[in-house]
C-alpha cells in the first residue's frame, strides 16, 4: 500500500479518494509515520482478506498428486 505525505495529500485528495474508491487504499503518513489507512467503504478488513481454507471440503485431492505426471517429467528431464 503506497504510503503519501499529509501535505501531498491534502493537495491531491479528490485524486486520492477516486483511487481509493476503485480499490486502490493508500496511507496517509506525517513526517514518515503512518497516521491513518484510506480505502473503499466496501473493501474487506485487513483481517478478512485473502482467508486460507474457505475451500476445505469443497473437493478432493487425489492421494497421488504429488506423482502425477512423473513419468512424462522424468522424460523431459532425460531421466
Amino acid at each position: 500500500m503506497e504510503a503519501i505525505n499529509i501535505h501531498e495529500a491534502k493537495t491531491r485528495l479528490s485524486q486520492l479518494v477516486a483511487r481509493a474508491a476503485e480499490g486502490e487504499g493508500f496511507i496517509i503518513a506525517k513526517a514518515g509515520k503512518p497516521m491513518a489507512r484510506v480505502t473503499a467503504i466496501d473493501s474487506p478488513a485487513p483481517g478478512q482478506q485473502k482467508r486460507l481454507g474457505f475451500l476445505a471440503g469443497q473437493f478432493k485431492v487425489p492421494n497421488d498428486f504429488d506423482r502425477m505426471g512423473q513419468e512424462e517429467i522424468a522424460e523431459m528431464f532425460g531421466d
